[in-house]
């Protein structure tokens, strides 16, 4: 079985969890790989399309084919699998108006010209399965061996509220000022860290600012106390698959967020973090968590119980693999 990879880029956080991971997975079972950032140029769609017929199927990885490049892909492709993590047939949480019928219509078409879907949360599947019944939720994973756990959660200084996402997604995290500078006020030991390529300040707050780079992504978590995952409720965040939230119960730390989608199942409130609805329940759950660095491990320890359950590169590439052989083998 030889499988051609489309991401949209190696350092691309989906490309990277949802693709890149799984590949020394898929050698070792015997599955010929070949990854490649999607075409741009004419020289390299000539050349992408000219190859199709030789893999035995194509993984596109979030973006869509449309228009005469949708029909020469099926034309051309032997078996196509479609996987995305994202509610992209709405607009995002920025826009105004979520629907749009441009988005939904290249879905549409998109998800119909699949052999087989590969989604990352039940809300996504409930979008395709109206459009193809060959589709399977498959989490945002993380491979455990690379997250060690936390050790102490005790310390004589700052009490870091920490955030990891891209600049798309800080939007989310900006909304909350006012709540970092009434944490500010209340909590002198505490101090917020972000990892992104795009920052803000505040004035009670500290903000220590730290660009994302795969060969620190861990050792930043691993330097927070609680992680934070705000959303809001509207049809963007439902297709969400919580990786912040993954990530930080990786390295065995709370988390408080936003009780919106896929966030509810992996965080139980009271157990492995907090839920948090209105500004001042932010202010609340935080304020719990900075006071108490015994609770904070505790909870901790049962977040990183919950990832080992099911949100786990061991879980989820044989889950993988198997997508594929069914794929490749299925009749027609």
């Amino acid at each position: 079985m030889k499988v051609l990879f489309l991401i949209q880029g190696f350092p691309v956080a989906a490309s990277r969890y949802r693709v890149l991971q799984y590949i020394p997975y898929l050698e070792s079972q015997g599955v010929e790989v070949v990854v490649s950032p999607y075409p741009r140029t004419l020289r390299e769609h000539f050349r992408f399309f000219r190859t199709l017929p030789d893999y035995s199927a194509v993984f596109l990885q979030r973006k869509r084919f449309i228009g005469f490049r949708l029909t020469l892909l099926r034309k051309r492709a032997r078996r196509i699998l479609y996987d995305f993590d994202d509610s992209i047939m709405f607009r995002n949480s920025m826009a105004g108006q979520p629907e749009s019928r441009t988005r939904m219509r290249r879905f549409t078409r998109m998800v119909k010209a699949s052999d087989f879907v590969v989604v990352g949360n039940e809300f996504l599947k409930t979008k395709v399965l109206p459009l193809n019944p060959n589709v399977e939720v498959i989490p945002s994973a993380i491979d455990l061996n690379r997250y060690p756990q936390k050790e102490s959660q005790v310390t004589d200084g700052k009490v870091t509220l920490g955030w990891i996402g891209d600049h798309a997604s800080i939007y989310y995290l900006e909304k909350m000022k006012p709540i970092f500078e009434e944490i500010g006020k209340r909590h002198p030991q505490a101090e917020l860290k972000i990892i992104c390529d795009n920052f803000f300040d505040c004035e009670n707050l500290h903000v220590e600012k730290r660009v994302w780079s795969s060969e620190t992504e861990v050792g930043d978590l691993l330097s927070f106390h609680i992680g934070m995952m705000p959303l809001q409720e509207d049809p963007w965040s439902w297709g969400k698959c919580g990786l912040k939230i993954i990530q930080y119960q990786g390295v065995g730390i709370p988390v408080v967020c936003t009780p919106v989608g896929v966030n509810r199942d992996l965080v139980e409130d009271g157990v492995n973090g907090f839920w948090a609805r209105t500004p001042e329940e932010w202010v609340e759950k935080l304020s719990i968590l900075i006071k108490d660095p015994l609770l904070r491990e505790k909870m901790g320890r049962e977040g990183r119980k919950r990832v080992r359950e099911g949100y786990v590169l061991q879980v989820c590439a044989p889950r993988l693999l198997s997508v594929l052989k069914r794929t490749v083998e299925q009749d027609g």
